[in-house]
């Protein structure tokens, strides 16, 4: 499948890192892959893929047409973790890459689909005044009936991939918000 160029014209880029992002597709087979949990966070990202990946951060994004919830408890991380839920009155920010194909296995590692945790799925996300279709996203398999907390370290990654990629304040904060109200009522 031929991938669309990242444009000339993305407002949010430089010059020198759409030529290299579209340097990257022309070398080796890419995915477009939209985060909007821990994995917004490059350094995060890198400790499961092996290897810097701000250097594949095409921008900020947005998903139309969905919400984020925290519908998935985490064995690993001992806390509830993010997914999205069809929502056509929302959006969800997040981060948009383009990775190299190569990665594609230890990402699937990463969000458990080999064993059930989440799955793929493809969406339509709006970055730097551009629609790109056909991303990969990944969605929580089995979802709990209720929302489930973060852990402090789960919380802190997230918020650090959305400030580092620069989504918007007023989303940073509402996502802080998610995060603490959530906490909260699992202390009562």
């Amino acid at each position: 499948m031929s991938l669309q160029p990242v444009p000339a014209n993305n407002p949010l880029l430089s010059d020198e890192t759409v030529s290299r992002l579209n340097q990257l597709s022309a070398q080796e087979e890419t995915f477009y892959y939209f985060a909007y949990g821990s994995c917004m966070c490059p350094v995060d990202l890198k400790r499961s893929l092996g290897e810097k990946t701000h250097n594949y951060v095409v921008g900020s994004a947005t998903l139309p047409g969905y919400r984020l919830g925290f519908n998935r408890r985490s064995a690993l991380r001992n806390c509830g973790v993010l997914d999205i839920v069809s929502d056509p009155n929302s959006a969800v920010e997040g981060v948009l890459y383009r990775l190299p194909l190569r990665l594609s296995d230890r990402l699937d590692e990463r969000e458990e689909v080999p064993r059930g945790g989440y799955r793929h799925e493809m969406i339509n996300v709006h970055c730097g005044g551009q629609v790109y279709k056909n991303v990969r996203t990944y969605v929580v398999v089995n979802k709990l009936p209720k929302e489930l907390a973060p852990n402090d370290w789960y919380f802190n990654v997230v918020l650090r991939g959305a400030l580092t990629c620069g989504l918007p304040e007023q989303y940073c904060w509402q996502l802080f918000n998610h995060m603490y109200q959530l906490q909260l009522q699992e202390c009562y």
